[in-house]
């Protein structure tokens, strides 16, 4: 009898699944692990790696749920729901500068003007024109302003002249010279 019961148990143990909480009595359903971390942490955490396959079949992924795509070598992060799934790289966020969507400058009238950089960077990736089949609404952006320095890399100082760029993001400029179309100023963004 203790033998029958020995194997029921170690059967019945084989089955179990069940998600951890450190530091949380309440872990997310689809999460392995969940972490809430005391404000003295100085550990970095591995997150599970998986094949595009594997990530596209987890049911019902948390909003923010992160894995590691072995495929697309790519820590991706669900940021949909848990009914509408959008799986994102978060490969924007790892690279350390990039160019801003084109701005023009209207050189019709001559004097001082204000383009507020971050504005416009943001409400061009949140809201795109046009997107592929499939594809989540917006693209990914850097919530705050301050997160990122600003650079003009091209702009023709013959019609407008540059005065300063503030933290965030506000470039004030001159334009100098009358023309019948606009100038236009490339514009990179740095990573902080």
């Amino acid at each position: 009898m203790k033998k029958l019961i020995y194997i029921f148990a170690l059967l019945f143990s084989l089955q179990l699944s069940a998600q951890i909480g450190i530091n949380t009595d309440t872990p997310q359903s689809s999460s392995v692990v969940d972490i809430n971390s005391p404000s003295n942490a100085d550990k970095g955490l591995l997150i599970p790696r998986m094949t595009t396959v594997q990530k596209i079949a987890i049911l019902n992924p948390a909003h923010s749920l992160l894995v590691y795509d072995t495929d697309k070598k790519c820590i991706s992060q669900n940021l949909g729901t848990e009914a509408v799934p959008q799986w994102t790289c978060l490969a924007l966020f790892n690279r350390k500068f990039f160019y801003m969507p084109s701005i023009n400058i209207e050189t019709a009238t001559l004097g001082s003007g204000s383009k507020n950089l971050y504005a416009q960077y943001k409400e061009e990736y949140g809201t795109p024109k046009y997107k592929s089949t499939g594809a989540p609404a917006a693209l990914p952006y850097f919530p705050v302003a301050t997160d990122l320095y600003y650079y003009v890399t091209y702009h023709n100082p013959s019609r407008i002249t540059i005065n300063s760029i503030d933290g965030n993001g506000i470039m004030s400029y001159v334009t100098t010279t009358k023309a019948n179309y606009d100038d236009y100023i490339n514009i990179v963004f740095v990573v902080k």
